[in-house]
């Protein structure tokens, strides 16, 4: 048993469950990183912070953090905002790390540009796991492109989307 007021770390989703509308059997303090300090730091320069090792999944946990009652959920949501608005692969209520995301997409995109057939492990070593995930994004393209360069792209074909839209054409015309 535990005494009213003891602090426990506790995996998201019991806490999500604890502390739900009709329960609020516990309450829920945020981690450093979602704190006012780091949110200075990353307001100064979001590039110098290891996400990676404050959180692999900095975001999107940011981004569930925000179904606690906070008084500084606004703040966590403008320093979250950014990746939900600029890729839609965040819910629209992630809108905690705005500022951090927008400071770093553009170092992210051109380490992936610039790193053609290197090692890119310690670049990648500070990222979060979206940011590894772009960065992944950007050295395929960038593979790709060099390919094509290189006279070395496949053949290009038509989506079997367009195909099957050609043959149901027929049909229609023959029906």
């Amino acid at each position: 048993s535990f005494l009213q007021g003891s602090k426990l770390e506790i995996p998201l989703w019991l806490a999500k469950g604890l502390h739900d509308s009709k329960r609020r059997i516990i309450s829920v303090e945020l981690p450093k990183i979602y704190r006012e300090a780091w949110r200075t730091v990353f307001s100064a320069d979001a590039n110098v912070v290891d996400l990676h090792k404050m959180g692999p999944y900095y975001y999107g946990f940011g981004s569930q953090l925000l179904n606690f009652e906070n008084p500084e959920n606004p703040e966590i949501a403008q320093t979250i905002l950014q990746a939900s608005l600029s890729w839609g692969w965040l819910c629209v209520t992630c809108l905690c790390s705005l500022q951090t995301f927008v400071a770093r997409f553009r170092r992210i995109m051109d380490s992936s540009q610039n790193a053609y057939n290197e090692d890119t492990s310690a670049l990648v070593a500070r990222l979060d796991e979206l940011e590894r995930a772009l960065f992944q994004v950007g050295q395929k393209g960038l593979n790709d492109f060099q390919c094509w360069e290189k006279g070395q792209a496949s053949q290009i074909t038509a989506s079997s989307l367009v195909q099957n839209y050609g043959k149901r054409k027929l049909a229609e015309v023959d029906g």
